[in-house]
């Protein structure tokens, strides 16, 4: 049996989003059943909705940044209550049994995690469908509870621009008297660095536009350098000990290499296909450096970023728009016209005139 919803979906890769009937699962005894109140707006479902990665699947209903109210459970369900408010974030389901599922690290899931949408569900193989739409429906093991306190629209970006720049502060172990370093200043490097403020970091802002130091400082950052500035550069050779690498297009990053200091580490959240230009072995040699990746993060991690962030007043910068708004929204993010993360306010779906 499935449930009838109402959501907004691409059907190709050129054109606009548009309201979208389709079909949900009924749920299953450990599943959750949510009424999503928020979702935030990530760069990656502008890429999936224009298929920019190659692997889109249409019709296509974005959304990985849920908050929600849940209105049911399943019999087998312990950990919600009808009531409560929770998340659900890039992912629903993963193998569970793999080494990386076993260290709740389910974002590397060796065979590949269930997305939140574009994905075929383990079980019945029926297509995931995103937040952009009225209800979810998933199983609470990939469900995390939103803390009292936190405002519910501003912790919607949290299950992913949060996430992703969370999980390597924790992995490489930042804290008090960590010197790091962030690349760009959008939906992700905001979040960097509060983060990293939060914890105790001397955070360092690299950007092109001088204009951004005011709200750099604002968010949270120490210091702020220009990096086509190469005496501001030289500056700081050797400082970092990490450097959390935002930006979401193909650069150069050998000019920040030479910053890390010995055993530091750059590692890219922003950028998904190939380095170019290449990258010099010289300093990575001859410092102990390292470049790597990272991607979201574990279910159990991002509940703790999530009481984190309630412990100390984090939210992301939003600006909340209406459903109906969103083809515009998109196009305002290609632009780089936003501060810092659009969130549909999914009440708007209800709206005269919207449903399919």
């Amino acid at each position: 049996m499935t449930t009838k919803v109402h959501g907004f979906a691409a059907q190709s890769a050129t054109e606009a989003l548009a309201p979208f009937r389709f079909e949900r699962r009924d749920p299953r005894p450990d599943d959750v059943d949510i009424e999503i109140l928020y979702c935030g707006v990530c760069h990656s479902d502008l890429h999936m909705a224009h298929n920019d990665w190659g692997w889109s699947v249409y019709p296509l209903v974005p959304g990985h940044e849920i908050i929600g109210r849940v209105v049911a459970v399943g019999s087998q369900v312990s950990r919600f209550k009808v009531g409560e408010h929770v998340g659900i974030g890039c992912m629903v389901d993963s193998c569970q049994h793999c080494a990386a599922c076993e260290q709740g690290l389910e974002q590397y899931c060796e065979a590949g995690n269930t997305m939140t949408y574009g994905s075929r569900d383990r079980i019945d193989g029926m297509m995931t469908y995103g937040g952009y739409s009225e209800k979810i429906i998933a199983t609470e093991r990939f469900v995390v509870k939103i803390p009292d306190g936190l405002n519910l629209a501003g912790a919607a970006p949290l299950l992913c621009a949060g996430i992703t720049t969370w999980s390597p502060l924790r992995h490489w172990r930042v804290g008090s008297g960590s010197r790091v370093a962030v690349v760009g200043l959008g939906g992700l490097g905001h979040m960097a660095i509060k983060l990293a403020k939060a914890l105790a970091a001397e955070v360092t802002l690299f950007t092109r536009s001088a204009d951004k130091e005011a709200d750099a400082r604002r968010l949270g950052a120490d210091h702020v350098v220009l990096s086509h500035d190469e005496a501001q550069m030289r500056e700081v050779r050797n400082r970092f000990d990490l450097i959390i690498d935002t930006v979401p297009c193909q650069h150069d990053l050998n000019p920040y290499l030479p910053t890390l200091a010995l055993d530091g580490t750059l590692v890219l959240v922003g950028l998904l296909g190939d380095l170019a230009p290449s990258v010099s072995s010289v300093p990575l040699i001859l410092g102990r450096k390292a470049v790597a990746g990272s991607v979201i993060g574990g279910i159990a991690e991002t509940q703790d970023m999530l009481n984190f962030c309630a412990a100390h007043g984090i939210t992301s910068e939003i600006e909340v728009i209406r459903i109906q708004e969103i083809n515009a929204a998109y196009e305002r993010m290609l632009k780089s016209d936003v501060k810092y993360r659009f969130v549909i306010d999914m009440a708007s779906l209800k709206s005269h005139g919207e449903k399919a």
